[in-house]
């Protein structure tokens, strides 16, 4: 087989037009005029008097800002910001700031830190020739305000809207602690997450890239949902939901990303860290447990974290199937029960390193160890067309599941000039490894319950190891006129690597299944590139870009001696323009177009077994899906906002039943067409000064056009997202969340699905002067969370109900120690950022 790494003519184009770009953009920007300009300073503190460490400082230009007279210093929201920013920096540990070469004008200095009131500085004008700029002092308020015995401090809230994004701050909710990732983005608006196949949709659509730290996990669909549900949501930072990405971005992801930001180190002088220890109990125990420890001395950043998880749950589902009619008509009743225990180990280090004032380094290592085991019971009772009971079959599965993900990055970034001419470079290497194992021992018993065939051993080993190798890099380049020039390239060469050993236990041992044992091979070569461009015309802005993305794979079943060889190149546009109506008032209209190719997992052909009257098949002639979206909003002081998209996807991956006789076939389809229109609605409410609330509504259209076993496909259904957060603070240092959601019935496919939804409670105290924190909260507290629903399309007549732990109660201790006036160290946003939400590795 050909060697991916010996790249096409046109991956070697595109890469070398990159970095001539690059290296061309790089070299001529020195016509930026530094002679003869001002550097300006001055410094942060607060009432006391007291430097304030590592602030945001930004310069601001005020051209039409009258000079106050008196106060050195003002709140920002007294200020006459409605002007330009210039730029921005952050202060050092005595709290001084600079801003190197800054020309001829009128300017204000604003500074904010996290518990601090914002500020602004006097007026001042900088004049040609003038040296040196000295700023008076900006002394910082604290924020909080004491009301009685009742104590309002600033922090962001649990979901946060920005212009371009939704973030949910996933460290600063009550009732996410103790849970999983996968917990806590089950509560993002917009987001639904189908526990019954594994899957994920943002705002009623397939395609979502799930990125963690910046990275593409490069799994499948139910492989990222095994991850997120193994990652603890104590090492969680953050979860941002990208709808619209740009042109900078992966072209992957027709629904848009979802990115999660572990936790990190912070820019505070000394060594500072946290220590976490919990402990649940829904019908069986779980526990968790993790430390956070960071360094920072001159130089040099070092950030770490470890995670233990133990969980013991359990899941269970009730299906009934029907095949034939009249006199042929035959019922299964499937019952299954599930009891599992998974241990799972996360951890995470890197270090950050400052070669000068405009260049830094890092490098960053992160991983999961996972291990679970269960015992998977199927009972299937067979009926006749009269009802009576024919046939028990019983399955039980001893099933192990091991699963290995390390990643590790160096990277890169380089400020050329104050002007922000700056370059980042990333390389990446990433690995997953899954080793699942199941022992399968099925028996048949008639309606007087003996015994009436042999039982039938089976065992199944589909070990699969996904590598990863790329690297990225990006050019920010600001011209003179205002505008903006942001160009890059990215290349990525992904194997998978499957061999699924299907064995039957015979007279002669164990012999294998030639018609379910496969080993498959997949490469696969990304080259892209990309140019995107932004420039402000008073209250318009425009943003435009477009990425070019050149795929070579081969997929190569080598069991089945079956190759299938593709190449091919797409371009893709995005266009932004925002119109500022007044300060606090932003409308937006976007246009991009987006690709989703199949995961690694759904193109192998092999054949998995999941009872005795079901299994999965991959389909190795799946095609990428293309979407074109479009969006219209509005935001609101970059709280409130509206907005309405509509998508049209071709191609469309699906995931299908194909019933044949008894037996259930579960595989993956191109459909031909989906229409989606999608009306997200999301506002902060402050009732007091004591209960905010934000209630969020994603309510979205679904169509799909389409042709499945020579029937129409053309189901069609409005559904609802909506979400809803209270926040409390009452007396004596308490405080309280209150979270649910309803997601409403929803078409996939096929599938209609039920509605379903939750509610969950936490409260929180903080203790020791807020270096400790105990928190207790308890998950759907009504017990409603029962996913279910039904598909009766040309043969396939199912209907089926699942039940989950999903009612857990969980306490939880924090104590943090050190240097607590943190700030948050760089994020980066990694090569791999495209690729991990695709690997695959065998269903558990």
């Amino acid at each position: 087989m050909a060697n991916l790494f010996t790249y096409s003519g046109v991956d070697l184009l595109l890469f070398g037009l990159i970095v001539l770009l690059s290296i061309a953009l790089t070299t001529s920007a020195t016509y930026a005029q530094q002679l003869g300009r001002t550097n300006v300073t001055g410094s942060i503190r607060d009432t006391a008097g007291k430097p304030i460490e590592f602030a945001t400082v930004l310069l601001i230009k005020a051209e039409n800002s009258p000079t106050p007279k008196s106060s050195a210093t003002k709140p920002a929201s007294q200020s006459a910001l409605a002007s330009q920013l210039v730029k921005g920096t952050v202060g050092d540990e005595n709290g001084r700031y600079v801003f190197e070469n800054i020309g001829p004008g009128t300017y204000q200095v604003s500074a904010q830190m996290v518990g601090y009131a914002k500020a602004t500085s006097v007026t001042f004008t900088v004049i040609a020739g003038q040296a040196a700029a000295d700023v008076p002092s900006i002394s910082l308020h604290q924020s909080s305000q004491t009301l009685g015995e009742v104590t309002v401090a600033a922090k962001k809230p649990f979901i946060e809207q920005l212009p371009d994004r939704t973030v949910i701050n996933v460290e600063n909710g009550i009732i996410s602690a103790g849970g999983t990732a996968l917990d806590v983005l089950e509560r993002a608006p917009g987001v639904l997450v189908d526990n019954q196949n594994d899957r994920i949709t943002l705002k009623g659509r397939e395609g979502t890239l799930i990125m963690i730290d910046g990275k593409p996990t490069y799994l499948s669909a139910q492989e990222v949902v095994n991850l997120l549900r193994n990652t603890p949501s104590n090492g969680v930072e953050s979860i941002e939901l990208i709808t619209n990405p740009s042109a900078r971005y992966d072209a992957a992801g027709n629904a848009g990303i979802i990115n999660i930001r572990l936790k990190r180190g912070s820019r505070a002088s000394g060594t500072n860290g946290n220590a976490t220890v919990g402990g649940g109990y829904g019908r069986f125990p779980k526990a968790s447990a993790g430390l956070t420890l960071n360094h920072r001395a001159g130089n040099w950043n070092l950030f770490s974290n470890y995670n233990y998880d133990y969980r013991k749950s359990f899941g269970s589902v009730d299906a009934l199937r029907q095949f034939g009619a009249g006199d042929s008509l035959t019922t299964v009743n499937n019952l299954g029960y599930r009891p599992n225990i998974v241990q799972n180990h996360t951890y995470k280090i890197g270090a950050d390193y400052s070669l000068s004032k405009r260049t830094t380094v890092g490098f960053m290592v992160n991983g999961v160890v996972s291990n679970s085991q269960a015992t998977i019971d199927n009972k299937n009772l067979v009926y006749g067309a009269s009802g009576q009971l024919q046939q028990l079959v019983t399955m039980t599965n001893a099933s192990t599941r091991g699963m290995e993900r390390l990643a590790a990055n160096t990277n890169l970034k380089h400020t050329f000039d104050t002007l922000g001419r700056e370059i980042t470079v990333d390389v990446d290497y990433s690995r997953v490894s899954i080793r699942p194992q199941d022992n399968m021992r099925t028996r048949y018993f008639g309606a007087g319950g003996e015994e009436t065939q042999p039982e039938l051993v089976q065992r199944n080993r589909p070990p699969s190891t996904v590598t990863i190798r790329a690297a990225k890099a990006d050019y920010i380049h600001p011209l003179r006129t205002g505008g903006r020039l942001e160009a890059g390239g990215k290349i990525s060469y992904v194997t998978s690597d499957n061999d699924v050993r299907f064995e039957t236990l015979t007279e002669n041992g164990y012999v294998p299944d030639p018609q379910r044992t496969n080993h498959f091979l997949y490469n696969e070569t990304i080259t892209a590139g990309y140019l995107n461009a932004n420039r402000d015309w008073g209250k318009w802005s425009v943003q435009a870009g477009l990425r070019a993305e050149h795929t070579r794979s081969i997929g190569n079943s080598v069991t089945l001696s079956r190759v299938v060889d593709r190449n091919y190149l797409n371009l893709f546009p995005s266009v932004f323009v925002t119109y500022k109506a007044a300060q606090n008032h932003q409308w937006q209209a976007s246009y991009s177009r987006r690709i989703d190719r199949p995961n690694y997992q759904d193109l192998n052909p092999f054949v998995y077994v999941m009872d005795p009257y079901t299994y999965f098949q991959g389909n190795p002639f799946l095609r990428p899906q293309y979407t074109n979206a479009f969006q219209v909003g509005y935001t609101y002081r970059n709280e409130t906002n509206i907005s309405l998209s509509y998508n049209h996807t071709t191609d469309v991956i699906t995931g299908v039943n194909d019933q044949q006789e008894r037996v259930l076939r579960v595989t993956t389809v191109n459909l031909a067409a989906l229409d989606n229109i999608n009306l997200s609605i999301g506002l902060p409410i402050t009732l007091t000064q004591w209960w905010t609330l934000r209630p969020t509504a994603n309510v979205f259209w679904n169509a799909y056009n389409a042709e499945y076993v020579g029937q129409k496909l053309d189901y069609q259904r409005v559904a609802a997202n909506l979400t809803l957060n209270q926040n409390f603070v009452l007396p004596h240092g308490l405080t309280v969340e209150v979270s649910g959601f309803y997601n409403s019935p929803s078409v996939y496919g096929m599938m209609q699905f039920r509605g379903l939804g939750q509610l969950s409670v936490g409260i929180q105290k903080n203790f020791w002067d807020k270096a400790a924190t105990v928190r207790l909260n308890v998950s759907d507290l009504l017990h409603t969370m029962r996913p279910g629903g039904y598909s009766n399309f040309a043969t396939t007549n199912i209907r089926f109900t699942n039940r989950f732990e999903s009612r857990v109660a969980r306490l939880t201790f924090t104590y943090n120690f050190g240097n607590r006036n943190l700030k948050t160290t760089r994020q980066r946003r990694s090569a791999v950022e495209e690729e991990q939400g695709r690997i695959g590795g065998g269903n558990n």
